[in-house]
């Protein structure tokens, strides 16, 4: 019994080590997504410092990742744009209410509107403390967000 547990535990950890290793988000000003892996293929969209990714895919050459976004789109983006050393957050809803603490009990700090990425800072039971690529801090409730 106790050598299965062992077992179990590992496979577990196996999965939630994979699942994070495909987390990414990217670490510059802004990027490109593209249609194929390469700069001679379309962009599709503009994005921004902390945006949230899972990697599912990578080029031949290895320089280019094949990701997943908050909607589901699988579109292409160089891997030096990307970091797996911290958590990002987007808003998937049309906005919500960022707040100055963790709970509806704080006052409203702003809105985010949907695409809006972040760094996450903290996590405090349903709610992500996060910093956008501006600078500004405060509190979004997790089920609004993709985290990755």
């Amino acid at each position: 019994m106790k050598k299965i547990t062992i077992v179990l535990n590992i496979i577990l950890f196996g999965i939630f080590i994979s699942n994070y290793a495909d987390a990414l988000c990217v670490n510059v000003p802004n990027a490109n997504l593209r249609s194929g892996p390469g700069t001679n293929y379309g962009i599709v969209w503009e994005i921004y410092k902390y945006m949230p990714f899972q990697k599912v895919g990578v080029s031949l050459s290895g320089v280019w990742y094949a990701v997943r976004d908050v909607d589901g789109d699988v579109n292409w983006i160089h891997r030096s744009l990307l970091t797996s050393r911290y958590r990002c957050a987007v808003v998937k809803t049309e906005e919500v209410n960022v707040r100055t603490g963790p709970g509806i009990k704080y006052s409203k700090d702003g809105v985010a509107k949907k695409y809006y990425s972040s760094r996450v800072i903290r996590i405090k039971g349903k709610w992500a403390k996060v910093k956008d690529e501006y600078g500004s801090i405060g509190w979004i409730y997790r089920d609004y967000l993709w985290i990755q």
